[in-house]
């Protein structure tokens, strides 16, 4: 603020802040310029926006490129953040009036692809630094109005909300819910699918600005190259773009979710939830009819939108605190199905007192997909020091806990770091055939270097409830 009062320019690490000073009573002042956005989206869900563009200014542009990753893979003009950063207060400048008079130019996105954990191939579009700084300003712009319209229950690629806080509402929704089915859905190709008039049309029912939306469909019509060859795009938003996850969440907003909270409403007798992270879903139903039915009409309502359910991956389920009993068996041994969601396996467990509870494991193969990928690169580290290796290791089990170390899944931490312990022990020991490095002796390494397993995550209810803090949930 003083900053402000003085006349001077707010610094870098300032210019997020409020930049409007206080009144002399010291109540706050007149809200900065996407407030006054997000208090007017929030007003009136009609509200339709026709003044956007000048949003993107130097400052959030410049903010933008800070934000970036420095050392992410470059686009197809193979300009890096560090050559960017030679001359950025020009570069901003030079890229911001290239916007304001609509000479700036959307370039296509160097097609690249990352291997999925059952083999398959993911394409991704990497972009060009200068698409990525104006993609990331647009989406703090846009987000300012959809973070209003979003509902409760989608929480993939949004601010603020973490994985943990759906697998929280999903394990809460089941255990506190009448839930004896689960919907395990998952949306065929979506990324490549979205249908872009569908989208525009879409955007349209908040955003009318002419400038914003022909920024948006240049991005979506700038294709990919490949192999020295460009192709253009008809559908779809390449996974990659910084503007991806918004625009895959606004077209799933319309599509998939004010659907489905209708639908509840106006069909279901029993109890329903759902949880969706980008395109994969987790839907709770209290009866079986229910959900056979949701699940007919959900696949039609996404063909008209150009989608479709994938077949292998999509499976209504018996689950929850009824499950072992009618899970077919007379003797009630049969065990009930399982499913996975955002990493975990979820199955139908019970306490030391033998009431329902739900567990969650660690999906086998994200952990033998973790173990080969540490395998390799402790063959490229081979000939480091140990310490070299040590302080990699320990990062990389450390990342591990922070995703996977939730109540439950002790075991499944506790295996991982067994397996790290013993690669890294064969590794040694390929080093030299001299080596007289024993198992007693690693263990002591792996003792001093290696975290030990521990569970970081708070029980879901728990999480949940300061989540929420007192509101109530949707359902």
């Amino acid at each position: 603020m003083a900053e402000v009062v003085e006349g001077r320019e707010m610094t870098k690490e300032n210019m997020g802040q409020q930049n409007t000073p206080r009144t002399q009573c010291r109540t706050q002042g007149v809200p900065s310029a996407l407030d006054r956005v997000r208090q007017a989206a929030r007003r009136s869900r009609n509200e339709r926006f026709s003044s956007l563009f000048h949003h993107l200014t130097p400052e959030r542009l410049s903010a933008s490129y800070r934000k970036l990753k420095r050392n992410a893979a470059p686009g197809v003009d193979g300009v890096t953040w560090k050559q960017y950063a030679a001359d950025l207060d020009e570069n901003i400048e030079e890229l911001y009036l290239r916007l304001q008079r609509g000479g700036y130019r959307a370039k296509p996105s160097r097609r690249t692809y990352i291997r999925k954990q059952d083999g398959r191939k993911r394409p991704l579009g990497i972009a060009v630094l200068e698409d990525k700084i104006v993609q990331r300003a647009a989406t703090e712009v846009l987000n300012a109005i959809y973070e209003v319209d979003f509902l409760g229950f989608s929480y993939g690629f949004r601010p603020g909300r973490q994985a943990h806080q759906a697998l929280d509402a999903l394990a809460v929704g089941i255990h506190y819910k009448k839930i004896n089915w689960i919907l395990d859905a998952d949306v065929r190709g979506y990324f490549d699918s979205i249908d872009h008039d569908w989208m525009m049309k879409f955007l349209e029912h908040r955003v009318v600005d002419p400038r914003m939306l022909r920024l948006i469909r240049k991005w979506l019509k700038a294709g990919v190259i490949e192999d020295g060859k460009r192709s253009a795009s008809e559908t779809g938003t390449p996974q990659g773009a910084s503007i991806s996850p918004l625009l895959a969440n606004i077209y799933l907003h319309y599509v998939l979710d004010l659907w489905v909270q209708q639908w509840r409403r106006r069909h279901a007798r029993g109890d329903v939830i759902i949880v969706r992270w980008a395109d994969d879903l987790g839907i709770g139903f209290q009866y079986e009819d229910e959900a056979k039915r949701f699940h007919a009409e959900l696949a039609e309502r996404l063909r008209r939108f150009s989608l479709e359910l994938h077949p292998d991956k999509t499976r209504l389920i018996r689950f929850g605190r009824h499950a072992r009993q009618n899970s077919g068996g007379q003797d009630g041994r049969k065990k009930p199905e399982t499913f996975d969601f955002l990493g975990f396996t979820h199955y139908c467990g019970v306490t030391r007192k033998g009431k329902f509870t739900i567990r969650r494991i660690t999906m086998r193969k994200r952990l033998c997909a973790k173990l080969r990928e540490v395998r390799g690169e402790l063959r490229r580290r081979m000939h480091q020091s140990i310490a070299e290796q040590a302080k990699w290791l320990r990062s990389v089990v450390r990342g591990y806990y922070q995703y996977h170390a939730i109540p439950g899944n002790w075991s499944a931490i506790g295996a991982f770091r067994k397996q790290v312990a013993r690669m890294w022990y064969w590794t040694l020991k390929r080093r030299s055939h001299k080596s007289r490095l024993n198992w007693k002796r690693m263990r002591r390494i792996a003792e001093a270097v290696l975290p030990r397993a521990r569970i970081l995550h708070p029980w879901p209810e728990q999480r949940f409830a300061a989540t929420i803090r007192g509101r109530s949930p949707v359902r």
